[in-house]
């Protein structure tokens, strides 16, 4: 792209830009900004005043919420996240494009926005998310996996555009280890009471880096902790709570493979390609966006049930782990990303849609 823009990120105040640990908006948001940056573009971030970027940062607050602690709803339609939007649609003049990730919560002020938007879906469209989408429509909605777009029709979509991470730096192991490994949010559409099931079937150590936030999270997330996940953890079922990258990216090198037992239509997964980015293959349900992320048989199994998962583990010898890790380097990565969206933005500004 040869015109260097003035592109706004829009990233939610919940989190910091990069995360400290859970977070993988907020990933990548980082990684979309840092390579913007390196491309010529002026790029200016409205995130939570502790977040790290080589673009200009704008903040209305100086932590992230979670961290603050000031707020009990942080990742919802809270007073602070919608200053955050607010600050950044009345700045729009600034910018050639504003490019917003907040998804519905700021649909309604980008919806008037008099400079093209281009809103990332980072979630599922449920019913609701449909109805507010498809009634409105000015903004240029982005799709993370065609899963993602086809459960939503009625919606015209400008692009859709896979997540990518600079993942060259993770750690990499050939040999296997001899545990399972969940990672991520402790919730029931992430299913981790399925991977706490297979591992007791199986006999098999099982690893629960996965965030609960007693303080933050809500209410059914708490409830369903407490019910299905607190009552089994033992030598065995192992919860060693949220952790960082590199402590995650160890865990991930050195696990048999990492299970997605996921229960609702995961729009990407970026756990699911950091795993592989380590050389550990995925075992996941066929829900959402699974079987373009997985490479069926190849860098993990993409099944249908608890018994084809238990089948998967015990096949697991089977995935070439130095695969998984090429494989995820080349269709994941961040040059992949930023061409789309770099493509995206040259698009709409040039009126081609």
């Amino acid at each position: 792209m040869e015109k260097r823009l003035k592109i706004a990120q829009l990233a939610n105040i919940a989190e910091r830009v990069p995360p400290n640990k859970y977070g993988g908006t907020e990933r990548v948001i980082y990684a979309l900004t840092e390579e913007l940056v390196k491309r010529g573009h002026e790029v200016t971030l409205f995130a939570s005043g502790d977040s790290i970027t080589s673009a200009k940062l704008v903040s209305i607050y100086p932590k992230s919420l979670r961290q603050s602690k000031v707020l009990h709803n942080v990742y919802g339609a809270n007073i602070l996240s919608l200053l955050n939007i607010g600050n950044a649609y009345q700045l729009q003049d600034q910018f050639d494009i504003i490019h917003d990730h907040n998804g519905y919560l700021s649909l309604p002020t980008a919806n008037l926005s008099r400079v093209p938007v281009v809103m990332t879906m980072h979630g599922a469209f449920g019913v609701n998310e449909k109805r507010v989408f498809e009634n409105l429509k000015n903004p240029f909605v982005v799709s993370v996996s065609h899963a993602q777009a086809a459960s939503a029709p009625k919606l015209k979509f400008i692009g859709n555009i896979y997540h990518g991470l600079d993942m060259t730096h993770f750690p990499f192991s050939k040999k296997r280890g001899d545990y399972l490994l969940f990672t991520g949010r402790i919730s029931m559409e992430k299913g981790v009471h399925i991977a706490i099931e297979v591992a007791q079937y199986l006999n098999m150590p099982l690893i629960i880096a996965a965030k609960i936030d007693l303080a933050a999270d809500s209410l059914q997330d708490i409830s369903y902790f407490r019910q299905f996940v607190e009552p089994k953890l033992s030598d065995q079922i192992r919860l060693v709570g949220e952790v960082d990258e590199t402590e995650r990216n160890k865990l991930m090198s050195k696990a048999l493979c990492s299970l997605h037992p996921i229960t609702w239509p995961e729009p990407f997964g970026l756990t699911v390609i950091e795993s592989m980015a380590c050389g550990t293959p995925v075992v996941a349900f066929n829900l959402g966006s699974m079987l373009e992320v997985v490479d069926d048989g190849k860098s993990g199994f993409v099944v249908n049930d608890i018994s084809e998962m238990i089948e998967a583990i015990a096949n697991i010898q089977s995935i070439n782990r130095s695969y998984c890790r090429e494989y995820v380097l080349n269709k994941f990565s961040v040059k992949n990303m930023v061409d789309g969206y770099e493509g995206v933005y040259d698009k709409i500004l040039r009126k081609e849609y």
